[in-house]
């Protein structure tokens, strides 16, 4: 049976970064690392442009999980930061969840490392909670492309819908009117051949 389209309400939803450590980021394989750490900071930009909650957590950074990517905390400095003591499934940490409910958001954006465990165990958690859950996969990574799709078809199959983080951004922005320099800075901050459109639509306007 056809699901109806339920799209993503900039009003309605937050963010959540689970894991996105140092030690981790390692581990990704099944997308090149400089396009994988470009998509997490995408993502991350994305967040602060939309102005939508969102909660950072690490699991155990104390071992060879490492901290919390930097640039991060540096986007987030004021977001809520959840280093969780043990728990493998983040929604078993109840700061997290409480954190989460605490912006009032039914929608929540994720993604994480690595994307069969750190992504796919909250993800079902949310779900099973009530939460519209949408996966941004290109900022989720993991060991290897086998390892990745069992993850994706776990969650696409629990109700979860997989998008990238450019169609994250189209979806909330409905519509190019509503800010064409600010959007069009988001996509030539990191997609190289969107800098040479915009900086093309900039020169054409301004003559």
């Amino acid at each position: 049976m056809t699901k109806p389209y339920v799209r993503l309400d900039k009003n309605n939803a937050a963010v959540l970064l689970v894991d996105h450590q140092t030690g981790l980021l390692s581990l990704v394989r099944d997308i090149d690392p400089d396009k994988f750490k470009n998509n997490v900071l995408a993502l991350a930009d994305l967040a602060k442009y939309f102005n939508l909650p969102t909660i950072l957590t690490t699991s155990f950074e104390n071992g060879p999980n490492g901290p919390l990517v930097p640039e991060l905390r540096e986007i987030f400095p004021d977001a809520p930061y959840i280093p969780r003591p043990g728990q493998i499934n983040a929604w078993d940490n109840e700061d997290f969840v409480k954190a989460i409910k605490a912006t009032g958001k039914k929608q929540l954006i994720v993604a994480g490392v690595v994307t069969e465990v750190c992504v796919a165990f909250p993800v079902l958690s949310a779900i099973e909670a009530g939460f519209e859950v949408f996966v941004v996969s290109d900022a989720s990574g993991t060991f290897n492309q086998v390892t990745r799709d069992a993850a994706w078809d776990r969650m696409s199959q629990a109700g979860a819908q997989l998008m990238t983080w450019f169609g994250v951004a189209c979806e909330l922005h409905r519509d190019w009117r509503n800010d064409i320099e600010g959007l069009g800075k988001l996509f030539s901050d990191h997609i190289p051949d969107y800098r040479n459109l915009i900086t093309s639509y900039s020169k054409l306007t301004q003559a």
